[in-house]
């Protein structure tokens, strides 16, 4: 089975790629037991996918140069990067820990047309992605990649709800951080 797991830096998608390492992927010791008893099972793949937002490139009239933040563009692109690495340094951790096969995935774009795009592309068995919790006023306004993605992806998408607890210290967080 290959599994697509969206992540971000939220509390939300890690819980969601701790379920499905604990309730649905086989570790790889359990799929050589079954092959040593005489049955065939292939090894399942998690695909570890972060999205990074496009960076808006402005171009500054100066006179009769015009002049582009290159700078600007590069720094950010780095710092993408960077956070980027970090989720998949902490997600890789947690497959190595569950002895499940998987893949890292950085790319570029609107997170969810990015996603149904890179399910269809890699035949994606299940797209698993976390749920914020977001009202109906705010999912209204700010959008949602999970109800995008059950509606447009071509393969069955797992949306993990954390626990009220969780949710909730994420929602303090962003407010402290607004």
């Amino acid at each position: 089975m290959k599994v697509m797991i969206a992540l971000d830096e939220s509390k939300g998608s890690f819980y969601a790629l701790n379920w499905v390492l604990t309730n649905i992927i086989k570790p790889r010791t359990a799929i050589v037991a079954a092959s040593q008893e005489g049955g065939e099972e292939k090894e399942d793949l998690v695909y570890l996918v972060h999205v990074n937002l496009p960076f808006q490139t402005y171009v500054y009239p100066a006179g009769p140069v015009i002049y582009t933040a290159t700078s600007v563009f590069e720094s950010v692109k780095q710092a993408q990067e960077k956070i980027s690495a970090g989720i998949f340094a902490r997600a890789m951790r947690c497959c190595e820990d569950m002895n499940v096969k998987s893949e890292a995935m950085s790319l570029r774009g609107e997170p969810k047309e990015v996603l149904c795009q890179a399910v269809e592309e890699n035949h994606v068995d299940l797209l698993v992605v976390g749920s914020r919790g977001l009202g109906m006023l705010k999912r209204a306004f700010l959008g949602s990649v999970s109800d995008y993605c059950a509606h447009h992806a071509h393969c069955p998408v797992l949306i993990v709800k954390p626990p009220k607890d969780l949710a909730h210290q994420e929602e303090e967080g962003l407010q402290k951080n607004a």
